[in-house]
């Protein structure tokens, strides 16, 4: 099954860019990196020379010997069994951060060997680039790739319905028939998650129990993560704080708390674990603010956040929740069902927006799901996982601070009265052309 994946556009860009630096993508273990970037040369390059610094660490002495791009060119040209040409040739260093004198080689390739298109990719490379040794700085570029989005889903799924909502150009209600359907979509969502091979598995059998075999491997493959690249004595801290997650985020309070991943738990003792899971893209963090004002960034507070996963289909399986459970709608998971759509639509969030995003709260009286910047305009977001819409909070919260635009989405048709838009759970991957309609 062939998923288009919309970061293919922003690599032709960056194909095309007269002054192209070096490209590092980086993104979670399974989100599909490998197979995009070799499609990507393969259809774009005369050739593709790729190279695996985890499959072949002697490659590593390629860079070890010389900063010479040129002497490294012919090194690789060997291995690559035919010439590697200036303009024609994409090289590809996969799990680069395996070897951080090919990171800092990026630097020499832009200043002496700019002709040759160079893109670095891995799974563990925010982890790399957080040690600091040498890094390029300013001398590369940076892209990210996430878990297959909704919209990318449903376009495998059945293009002619995605095609209807790309033609969606107005505050209009969609009509039951395609609302129902687009509802079912975003229920195998729910079970496939973003993951290309569940995704792929899904659309090409139908099999269930096949989805679920996938995701437990893509689980366990993360679990030797950490016990292969975290040093010994925090694998312990990281297993906790992996395992907590999905009853963190099933408290009505989402909050994180340390003491809730372990008893007697502290924060010293824990955040390094916890930044682990995010430089590697497992997690995201979400700060409170203390107020809306510009920049936001300027009214963090530190020491309130909520963690969410980084896949709506792994916090699933995480969580033990069957995939019938999810298809039947059972109200023996209300709670539960709630924490699954926030963190589906703070996922998809990070996605549009390639920015921070923060949450609000006042006290124990009112918090809001999601703020973020759009523009001059701070937006807040609240998240409703049914037809139910009753909230208190975003009210509080327009009644303190007025804003422009209030978001909100359920499982209710497109609606625009007294500046709250509401977007059913389905568009969340739209959010910048309603916006953009409204404002």
């Amino acid at each position: 099954m062939f998923i288009e994946r919309e970061l293919y556009g922003e690599l032709i860009q960056w194909k095309n860019k007269t002054n192209r630096k070096p490209l590092l993508v980086q993104g979670a273990r399974q989100v599909g990196k490998t197979w995009l970037i070799k499609h990507f040369g393969q259809k774009e390059f005369p050739d593709l020379a790729y190279f695996n610094f985890e499959q072949q660490p002697e490659l590593s002495q390629f860079f070890q010997i010389t900063k010479d791009p040129k002497r490294i060119i012919d090194n690789l040209s060997v291995l690559h069994g035919k010439p590697i040409r200036p303009g024609a040739t994409l090289i590809v260093f996969d799990e680069i951060q395996e070897c951080n004198e090919a990171i800092n080689s990026l630097k020499y390739f832009k200043e002496n060997a700019p002709e040759y298109p160079i893109l670095g990719m891995g799974s563990l490379l925010g982890v790399a680039l957080s040690r600091g040794k040498s890094f390029p700085v300013g001398q590369v570029e940076f892209m990210t790739m996430y878990p297959v989005t909704f919209r990318e889903f449903f376009r495998a799924a059945d293009h002619r319905l995605a095609d209807y909502l790309e033609s969606l150009d107005k505050l209009e209600i969609i009509p039951d028939v395609f609302f129902s359907m687009l509802r079912e979509k975003l229920t195998q969502y729910f079970i496939t998650g973003g993951m290309p091979e569940a995704i792929s598995v899904y659309l090409d059998t139908k099999d269930i129990g096949e989805v679920e075999n996938v995701l437990r491997d893509i689980l366990n493959s993360y679990r030797l993560d950490f016990s292969k690249h975290i040093k010994t004595s925090d694998i312990p801290k990281v297993n906790y704080i992996w395992q907590s997650l999905p009853s963190q985020l099933a408290r009505e309070n989402k909050k994180f708390l340390y003491s809730a991943v372990k008893k007697g738990a502290r924060a010293r003792d824990y955040e390094n674990a916890l930044m682990w899971l995010k430089q590697v893209g497992l997690v995201y963090q979400v700060y409170r603010i203390t107020k809306p004002g510009l920049p936001l960034s300027a009214y963090t507070d530190l020491s309130a956040f909520k963690i969410y996963l980084f896949d709506v289909g792994i916090l699933r399986q995480m969580s033990g929740l069957k995939p019938e459970v999810i298809a039947l709608g059972d109200g023996k998971f209300t709670e539960f069902k709630g924490a699954l759509v926030e963190n589906f639509v703070l996922q998809s969030l990070k996605v549009r927006l390639q920015d921070e995003i923060y949450y609000w709260n006042s006290g124990n009286e009112a918090e809001v799901d999601f703020v973020f910047q759009y523009g001059s305009d701070i937006i807040p977001v609240e998240v409703k996982a049914s037809e139910n819409v009753r909230s208190r909070s975003l009210l509080s919260y327009a009644r303190k601070y007025n804003p422009r635009l209030k978001l909100r989405f359920s499982l209710q048709n497109i609606s625009f009265r007294n500046g709250l838009l509401n977007l059913p759970l389905f568009l969340v991957d739209y959010v910048e052309r309603f916006i953009e309609i409204v404002l």
